[in-house]
């Protein structure tokens, strides 16, 4: 018996989301008693593969194949049903980010396993989860009673762990291979942080008033080592790019840090970032809804609070 998890990868190295998974199985295995083993899909440089021992993974099965560098839901599904049948493993985690949460799903289905999206912890061996519910608003508790297990793990839900070992690599080769995807160019920003594994985020609104204003905003990013976001009327302008959107109708986040400029928090947008761990909110309306949600906030106008706050974090950055 084993625990599995699923190695989402990029360029040849496991996104942060994944070492966040490789970290909560071995978490798991080791409250079950068990191995942790992955399974890396797409060609990757043999080092970055056994790496992934650097967050408690004992082995990791390589699908050392240039065809699993493009993602096939259907084929990847297989191929992750095929290495839990391989190992033995009844307990399978994803990390939902986009491509975990097109196959979690697809995987439980096959292998007859109950399914958790959006975990946030593992609170005892007999298979007690925690996620958010009602849109952030309460923490529900749940219980398998299935023999065989998929947990999504929402990401940022647990820090990254490096134990500092080496895992086992072993060539894995699915039996399906049928891609019915292909893909015919990719563009690609060189820089951004992916808003799913951004530990900061900085998004704005309306307030701001325009697109040609956004300068200071991507200026405080780059101080903070932060994404940029926007809310939805701001991408529907066309002011921000739609990949930007952050809200129930965009992407769901949650940073450790999410500083919202501009932004009343109308309760759409709140559902995507209220799962935030510390909430910062800049607003000239102090009965703005997003003040019920903040930990910090600051009643003033965007365009003189963060200036200031943009020139406080130079002056940080250079006296380290």
């Amino acid at each position: 018996m084993s625990v599995l998890v699923y190695i989402d990868q990029k360029n040849g190295q496991a996104k942060k989301a994944s070492q966040e998974a490789a970290t909560y199985a071995a978490k798991v295995a080791d409250q079950l008693g068990v191995p942790a083993v992955g399974i890396y899909l797409g060609a990757a440089d043999a080092a970055a593969v056994e790496s992934m021992g650097n967050f408690g993974l004992s082995k990791v099965l390589h699908v050392n194949d240039e065809k699993f560098n493009t993602f096939d839901s259907g084929v990847f599904t297989k191929a992750i049903c095929e290495a839990a049948e391989k190992e033995g493993s009844s307990v399978v985690i994803v990390s939902l980010n986009q491509n975990g949460k097109t196959v979690g799903g697809r995987v439980a289905v096959r292998m007859n396993a109950g399914f958790v999206s959006g975990a946030s912890n593992l609170l005892s061996a007999d298979f007690k989860v925690t996620k958010s519910v009602f849109s952030g608003k309460a923490v529900a508790e749940l219980e398998y009673n299935s023999d065989k297990k998929v947990i999504g793990l929402s990401p940022n839900s647990i820090p990254v762990e490096n134990t500092g070992g080496s895992a086992a690599v072993e060539n894995f080769s699915p039996a399906n291979t049928d891609f019915r995807v292909s893909v015919k160019e990719v563009k690609t920003q060189d820089g951004e942080i992916p808003l799913t594994e951004a530990e900061k985020v900085v998004s704005a609104g309306r307030g701001l008033k325009g697109p040609e204003n956004w300068g200071m905003v991507e200026e405080l990013a780059k101080e903070l080592g932060a994404a940029t976001a926007c809310s939805r009327p701001v991408a529907d302008l066309d002011w921000r790019p739609h990949h930007e959107h952050v809200g129930q109708t965009g992407v769901a986040i949650k940073p450790n840090l999410y500083i919202a400029i501009a932004i009343s928090g109308a309760i759409q947008h709140l559902a995507g970032v209220n799962q935030s761990k510390v909430i910062v909110v800049i607003n000239t309306d102090p009965e703005a809804p997003f003040f019920k949600a903040a930990d910090y906030g600051i009643v003033g106008d965007a365009f003189e609070v963060v200036p200031k706050f943009v020139a406080a974090m130079k002056a940080f950055n250079a006296a380290k």
